[in-house]
């Protein structure tokens, strides 16, 4: 296991020395991005029309944040990840669309987004559920919000930070993934417990 701080933008070069189990702090800009602001992104991509933030070498946030105003400024009270599978069917075309190089969550996501971190260059950073004060507290700026429209947690909230972690790479870029091995590992003990056992499974 190693420790990486990373400063973004991020490059393909520093994403290809991460692995499995080694841990990543992030300073600079991440974007929250739940399911909506995914599919709206690559809607914008198919029409030819830009996104109002460059996320190309940034880190994409499935959460959706609890803000408040404060002198008209806003500041972020809690950052707690969202759970990942629901972006599963976004993710591959997102990376490769926009180059973005750490996608956080939780809960891991699929083989479809496996793949284009392995292709394109990214890695899954898993933040741990629950801890959204912890997360919070790494927001030293909100940089400013786009679509709005979406609602509160579904739209694209632009952060300043420092430190923002620890984030365990759980999918790196040489199609390694942490949750698909647990998942496998399980079920070949699963079946050892049955034959010994005398069950059928």
């Amino acid at each position: 296991m190693t420790v990486y701080h990373l400063k973004t933008p991020i490059s393909e070069e520093e994403i290809r020395k991460l692995k499995v189990n080694d841990v990543l702090y992030i300073t600079g800009t991440i974007v929250t991005a739940r399911d909506q602001a995914h599919r709206r992104a690559l809607e914008y991509f198919k029409e030819g029309k830009r996104l109002p933030v460059n996320l190309e070498g940034l880190a994409v946030f499935h959460c959706g944040p609890v803000v408040k105003k404060e002198d008209e400024k806003w500041v972020a009270v809690a950052a707690g990840p969202t759970t990942s599978t629901r972006m599963d069917i976004f993710e591959d075309e997102f990376i490769k669309n926009f180059k973005v190089r750490v996608v956080i969550g939780k809960g891991g996501m699929g083989k479809r987004t496996t793949d284009a971190m392995a292709k394109y260059g990214a890695v899954y950073g898993a933040f741990t559920g629950g801890a959204a004060i912890l997360a919070a507290k790494a927001i030293k700026n909100v940089k400013g919000v786009e679509w709005l429209d979406l609602g509160t947690p579904e739209a694209l909230w632009i952060f300043e930070v420092e430190d923002f972690g620890p984030l365990a790479v759980a999918i790196d870029s040489h199609g390694n993934n942490l949750f698909t091995d647990v998942a496998k590992s399980v079920e070949e003990n699963r079946k050892r417990i049955y034959q010994k056992l005398g069950l059928q499974p």
